[in-house]
Parts: structure tokens; C-alpha cells; sequence
């Protein structure tokens, strides 16, 4: 993660979204994106936690029994943070998210079987979520060989049977997802070759984009900066 404090980002008279959603695949860089924003708007996170999901490992090991438990322990982990967010937002404070509750339902059509799904469709449905919409969207994208090489640098233990197949089939249902998705204003970011993580320059051009939208959906397909100089 780079500092952002030093870079010279000009946010005076700029009209900053008050609520940030980062969304993509593993591995792509959401959770650092979103801690980059974090730090340069000085706006609170709202993160995943998946390191607290006991059944996550089991999951990406190929335990087929463990599919539907993995998707409801999500499910009822990001339901209880929206939940918590709604309670203590009485001054409605600024943040920026790593995941739109919306992805749940994404996840559990690429992981359950039929009946699978139907159950944890009922569960959905029973369960009160009144999420509050961002002002924008980023979507990360990115092609399965990349995601799987950041997994692998990265180095994960719960990660470390992730396979291409699985990848690929997360692309597919993120692409179908943001093809319809029109709740918010969209960024679709290019995040293959690009480094927000460690070139600043890179970071910096991304975020200077992302202050020229106010609604609509939109492409960011730079070219690295280090292919530049």
C-alpha cells in the first residue's frame, strides 16, 4: 500500500461521492484500492472480513459440503455490518466499502447447486437488508491468469487451492452482474496492468479520473505508467 498523504491530489472545490463501493474478483486489489481512497477522502472503511470465515478454506480446498455454509456465513456477516452501518451512520459519516452487499447473491449462483440455491435464496428473502446505495461503483476488472498470480504472491494460506476454472467462472458472473447494474454510477476500471499498489502515478491518474464522475457508467483503460516513461 503507498502512501497517499504525499501525493499531490487536488480535492479543493472537487464534489467528493460520500459513499465508495470497490468491487471485483479475488485478487484484483479492491481491499487496497479501497484503503488507498480511504486515506486520501480521510473517510472510515467498511471491509470484508473473510479471514473470520471458518468454513473459507475447507471451501477453496474442494469441499463441496462446505459451499452453501461458506455463502451463508457471509451472507449474515455482511447483513450484520450494513446493519451496524445504518445504526451508527446518525451523522451520517463518509466511507468507502470493499463489496456491495448485492455480490452475496453473485457468489452463491457460482458456488451451490440447485437446491443449494434455493435454500440460501429463502434465507435472502427472510432477511431484512436495507443497504444504503454508494454515490459510486468501482469495479475492478482483471483475466483469471492475473488474478491468480496476485493470489499466489500474495500468499494466503486459505487461498492457496484457488484454481483458474473457479476465477474464471467469478469474471463471468461479475461481468454479467455490471452489465445490468445502473444503481449507482460505475467505474469500470481496467486493473490488469496497472499498479495502484505501488506507483503512485498510477494511483493518482485513477483517482483523478474517478473525481471527473457524477453519474453514468464509465471506462478507465489506461496505459500503465511505467510502458510511458
Amino acid at each position: 500500500m503507498i502512501d497517499t498523504e504525499d501525493l499531490q491530489i487536488d480535492l479543493i472545490g472537487k464534489d467528493l461521492p460520500r459513499y465508495i463501493a470497490v468491487e471485483g474478483p479475488i485478487g484484483v486489489g479492491k481491499t487496497t484500492l479501497t484503503k488507498n481512497l480511504a486515506q486520501t477522502f480521510n473517510y472510515e472503511t467498511l471491509l470484508e472480513k473473510a479471514e473470520e470465515n471458518p468454513f473459507l478454506e475447507r471451501f477453496y480446498a474442494g469441499e463441496k459440503n462446505s459451499a452453501l455454509s461458506t455463502q451463508l456465513f457471509f451472507l449474515f456477516q455482511r447483513v450484520q455490518q450494513i446493519n451496524e452501518l445504518r445504526q451508527a451512520d446518525l451523522f451520517e459519516p463518509v466511507r468507502v466499502a470493499d463489496f456491495l452487499i448485492e455480490k452475496d447473491q453473485l457468489f452463491a449462483q457460482v458456488t451451490l447447486d440447485d437446491d443449494e440455491l434455493k435454500l440460501y435464496q429463502q434465507v435472502y428473502e427472510h432477511l431484512t437488508i436495507n443497504a444504503p446505495v454508494p454515490d459510486l461503483v468501482i469495479y475492478l476488472q482483471a483475466p483469471a491468469d492475473v488474478l491468480m498470480e496476485r493470489i499466489e504472491q500474495r500468499g494466503i494460506a486459505a487461498e492457496r487451492s484457488i484454481d483458474g476454472d473457479y476465477l474464471m467462472q467469478l469474471n463471468d458472473a461479475y461481468t454479467r452482474f455490471f452489465h445490468y447494474y445502473d444503481s449507482s454510477p460505475l467505474l469500470i476500471v481496467n486493473a490488469a496492468e496497472i499498479d495502484w499498489v505501488n506507483n503512485p502515478e498510477d494511483y493518482k491518474a485513477l483517482v483523478e479520473y474517478m473525481l471527473s464522475i457524477s453519474s453514468g457508467r464509465h471506462y478507465y483503460n489506461p496505459q500503465p505508467s511505467a510502458l510511458l516513461s
